[in-house]
């Protein structure tokens, strides 16, 4: 299954494909930088800036590593909602493949848009792309 990912929600999109992935199925998200996190701009920066500063006392390159660049973001997301630390959760995670654009190979498929996690920009005015949280992090 191809997934566009233009402007759909991330916690919903995630929660979506979560489920489809442990019941089996291999999915695809294609232009995932578009992808959107909705409410203040600002508050989500400071979020996800203080993410990249966690570090361990004991020793500080250990620690919890988050991820800079868009489609890694959306993965950690996904990989939020699965047992990952389960066989069936890893499983799961292999199963997944997210790219940023639309590549070659995936031109001529058919896609499909999630009606359920589409963002409604007429209600919704505060929201952020990853593509733009990823730049503000500091991805190449």
């Amino acid at each position: 299954m191809i997934i566009d990912g233009e402007n759909l929600i991330l916690g919903r999109t995630a929660s979506i494909v979560a489920k489809k992935l442990l019941n089996g199925e291999s999915i695809t998200i294609i232009n995932g930088e578009k992808i959107v996190i909705t409410g203040n701009e600002k508050e989500i920066f400071e979020r996800f800036k203080h993410r990249l500063k966690l570090k361990n006392l004991a020793n500080p390159r250990k620690g919890p590593n988050y991820p800079k660049s868009s489609e890694r973001i959306v993965k950690r997301t996904i990989r939020g909602m699965l047992p990952y630390k389960k066989p069936k959760g890893r499983e799961a995670l292999k199963r997944l493949k997210i790219y940023a654009g639309i590549p070659e190979e995936l031109k001529d498929r058919d896609v499909i848009k999630l009606k359920d996690a589409e963002l409604n920009k007429e209600r919704s005015l505060k929201y952020v792309t990853i593509k733009k949280l990823s730049e503000y992090l500091g991805s190449g």
